[in-house]
């Protein structure tokens, strides 16, 4: 079952098109890594190392850029990367309350 998706060859990150279970084995360029943690259908997993300051890759294009480092078969998504365009979202406690 495929689990990952490469949708420009010049992407630096992969899109799960399957849920992946954490110690799932995938298949990362020609070799295999086992998976951190669960990460659900439409998300990026690193196709290869990343560092802090990388561009993100996807469909062939720049959409943001790394804030902290991502090994193969990482997720890649808010926590450890930023949007070079808009605002990312977060939430805040306003006035005392959740």
């Amino acid at each position: 079952m495929t689990q990952l998706i490469l949708l420009h060859e010049d992407d630096n990150v992969l899109v799960v098109v399957s849920p992946i279970e954490a110690g799932d084995i995938l298949t990362i360029g020609g070799g295999t890594v086992p998976a951190r943690e669960g990460i659900t259908v439409g998300h990026k997993v690193a196709r290869h190392a990343l560092k802090a300051g990388d561009k993100v890759i996807k469909y062939g294009a720049p959409i943001g850029s790394m804030t902290a480092s991502a090994e193969p078969g990482e997720w890649v998504h808010m926590h450890n990367m930023k949007s070079d365009y808009i605002a990312s979202h977060t939430r805040a406690v306003v006035g005392g309350k959740a």
